[in-house]
């Protein structure tokens, strides 16, 4: 079992390829300079190897989300700071909780003026509850399971740390899409590709299309 709190799966730099999101702006959120950093991190066993754990993945979704509404670092932290506070919990931003009370308190925080987006509640409540929808979560509301959004509909790619390594893989089969990736560029047809992995051409060419 993959402790999704302890055990680091990926490293900064893939985090942020997978999320779509600025490295610099990851390596921020991951720097260690304040009490409590906005994604968790893990000292890695070497250098360069992974540092960052399913929940940091899961806390960096969420985070993007306020960085798409085009709030600035300062008021990402002092959010993320209160919904911590409110929930009494390290790592409130990435249970199943941030799900439900957790989009009515950033909303809430906007409205106190804490965060300049007073005009923009209901993008906070939509943009935040749209990414959630991405994330599943266990019976015991840890996260379990990330999808990501930006492949076509056709390709369920998911980060799940019980496969792949923390690699994206398809939710179906399993396969990491890295080595669907890797036999194409080898020269390899799409349909010698699809007959590798048992997957149909269109599902090979629309996780082609997202991820080479």
């Amino acid at each position: 079992m993959t402790d999704v709190y302890a055990t680091p799966i990926l490293t900064a730099r893939e985090t942020a390829r997978y999320l779509k999101m600025p490295e610099s702006t990851l390596d921020a959120w991951l720097a260690s300079a304040h009490d409590q950093p906005l994604v968790h991190a893990v000292h890695p066993a070497k250098r360069g190897w992974p540092r960052v754990p399913f929940v940091g993945v899961v806390e960096a979704h969420v985070l993007r989300a306020l960085r798409d509404l085009g709030m600035s670092m300062s008021d990402i932290r002092r959010a993320a700071d209160l919904v911590r506070q409110e929930f009494d919990d390290p790592y409130a931003l990435a249970r199943k909780r941030i799900a439900t009370d957790g989009v009515a308190l950033f909303v809430k925080i906007a409205d106190d003026a804490l965060i300049h987006a007073r005009d923009h509640q209901v993008a906070i409540a939509d943009v935040l509850a749209d990414h959630l929808t991405y994330v599943d979560w266990d019976d015991a509301g840890n996260p379990q399971r990330l999808r990501l959004r930006d492949f076509p509909a056709g390709a369920d790619v998911v980060i799940d740390p019980r496969f792949g390594r923390g690699s994206p893989v398809l939710a179906a089969s399993k396969v990491r899409v890295e080595d669907i990736v890797s036999l194409w560029r080898t020269g390899e047809p799409i349909t010698s590709v699809a007959d590798e992995y048992g997957l149909t051409t269109e599902l090979v060419e629309d996780v082609l299309r997202r991820a080479a």
